[in-house]
Parts: C-alpha cells; structure tokens; sequence
C-alpha cells in the first residue's frame, strides 16, 4: 500500500508555527521574560503575583496578577520555555505551591511550580 505524504497539512501546521515565533520575537506578542537563579537547584519556578509596596506599605499585586502579557517565557540557562498566561494559570492553580519570599528589600508572594508540572500542562 502507497502511503501518502500530508504536506499540505504538515506545511500549513510547519508554517502556523513559524508564525508564531515571528510573532513572539518581532513584537506581533507580547511576551514577559523571567528567570530563576535556584531553579536549578530545586526543580521549582517562582511566579510572583504581589509584592510587599514600601510606598504603600502594604501588599499589592504584581507578577502574574497585573502582566499584561500574552506569554511568559522562562530562561532556563540555555532553553526557553514559553507559556501563554491562561496555561500558566492554570498549572499554577493544579500544582502551584503557595510561598512567601520574604528576602529584603523586596519582599513578594506567589507560588512555587516544578518545572515538571509546568510543561505537563502546557502539553496536556
């Protein structure tokens, strides 16, 4: 039996996906980038979401709760992991941790993620 080649479908699929990145590196996204210096150590991002205002002197949100990105983007030493927001959302309210980082002069709160568990989501 002669098996046929997809290409129309695998070059629309190839070409959609190249669009994306070129939207994700020239501006047509919005993308925060953030890295993590114990990640490696732990297996774990942090995501803040409020941080501790010397201004106000109360919490207030920051991080997650106030981006107006459409991606997070985590460097992780040589890769990158890109994530749309509401994926992120949502593996944070399946696995997230919550934590308090009360390391001065910047106090935050937000969550811990294993890096596991992150793109477990993103893949579904």
């Amino acid at each position: 039996m002669t098996q046929y080649s997809d290409f129309d479908l695998d070059y629309s699929f190839g070409v959609a996906g190249e669009q994306l990145v070129n939207d994700l590196l020239t501006g047509g996204k919005t993308v925060e980038v953030k890295r993590d210096r114990r990640w490696k150590d732990t297996g774990n991002l942090f995501i803040e979401t409020t941080f501790w205002s010397t201004k106000y002197q109360q919490w207030v949100p920051g991080g997650l709760n106030v981006t107006k990105a459409e991606y997070w983007a985590f460097v992780l030493e040589e890769l990158v992991v890109i994530i749309p927001v509401a994926k992120l959302k949502t593996a944070l309210n399946m696995y997230g941790r919550p934590i308090e980082n009360k390391k001065e002069p910047n106090p935050s709160k937000g969550y811990l993620i294993r890096v596991e568990d992150l793109l477990q989501v993103w893949l579904g």
